[in-house]
């Protein structure tokens, strides 16, 4: 299996809140998809970023750069590629005298300019596919090919485009992952739920995109990008969960005021034969006067036809 997917599977699994193992994982998916600008981008975002020993043994990143800098054509990827490798040098503490000589492995696949201490950061693993090129996955469904790039039904593709450019309607936050990696699984989710790009599955993306774009509540993208709101959550949300929280709190100061109104006409209030229904047109109401505006301001008075349930105010 390809190095660099089995390197996007294991930053997969500690994804959560980290912008390191974010950027680490918008890189890998670039370079599977090929887009070395997109791909650049993250490299140097990378660069404002402090990396830490942990992320580089767990994920053997450090030497799968390392080799991405030396087979690449592009000269900035690979000069980007070497400053990486020589600031990442400096996380790995050095062996004390005395101790084992490195395997041939590691002298394999380290040199002047790769990482110091590899055997520290590569994995068992990933030691088995060194000498497979990064560019040439040998999987014939490998991993993001199974996550984003499934279909080429057209009405799917213009959906993922569509919540792309909804994700990038603002300002993108540093560590974010990238817009059309989230649009294909947040897209291949809503699929799953319909099974079908049927008017149901099209609204549901209309509602995701519209919601994304909306200027009142930049809170959705920004969780959206920084992974706190996962691509699966946002494809069931409702439109309550998705709402702003002025939003929420609108709703929510409007739902109590008509069950206040409502219970006004029902709680203590005088039964009279001198208002009529507008609806039943009987003259058989409760009514209740409260004080809702200005002490200057006449008295509302909540109506309830006792024969219809018909509610009104006056």
């Amino acid at each position: 299996m390809d190095e660099t997917v089995k390197a996007a599977k294991k930053l997969e699994k500690m994804l959560n809140n980290d912008s390191i193992v974010r950027t680490l994982y918008n890189v890998f998916y670039n370079l599977y998809i090929k887009d070395e600008n997109a791909a650049l981008k993250y490299l140097r975002q990378l660069k404002t970023l402090d990396m830490t020993l942990e992320i580089l043994t767990k994920t053997g990143v450090g030497i799968i750069i390392n080799r991405l800098r030396k087979e690449t054509n592009n000269s900035e990827i690979a000069s980007l590629g070497k400053n990486l490798i020589k600031r990442w040098k400096k996380l790995v503490p050095d062996k004390p005298d005395g101790s084992s000589k490195r395997s041939a492995d590691d002298d394999r696949v380290s040199d002047d300019d790769g990482p110091i201490g590899t055997k520290r950061i590569c994995t068992g693993a990933d030691s088995d596919s060194n000498d497979r090129p990064v560019s040439q996955p040998s999987n014939p469904t490998p991993f993001f090919m199974l996550k984003n790039q499934d279909t080429s039904d057209p009405v799917r593709l213009k959906a993922r485009e569509m919540i792309a450019t909804a994700l990038c309607a603002g300002e993108i936050p540093s560590g974010a992952f990238d817009a059309e990696y989230l649009a294909g699984r947040i897209e291949t989710s809503v699929f799953k739920v319909f099974n079908d790009t049927d008017p149901k599955y099209k609204q549901r993306v209309r509602t995701r995109v519209m919601n994304l774009k909306d200027s009142n509540n930049p809170n959705l993208r920004i969780n959206v990008l920084m992974g706190t709101v996962k691509p699966e959550k946002l494809a069931v949300m409702t439109s309550e969960e998705m709402a702003s929280k002025e939003m929420k709190e609108m709703r929510e100061k409007f739902i109590k005021e008509t069950i206040d109104d409502h219970q006004m006409t029902t709680v203590g209030g005088t039964e009279t034969d001198l208002l009529k229904c507008g609806k039943c047109r009987k003259n058989n109401c409760t009514y209740n006067q409260v004080q809702t505006r200005s002490a200057d301001e006449p008295m509302t008075t909540f109506v309830y036809c006792n024969n219809c349930g018909h509610r009104w105010k006056v």
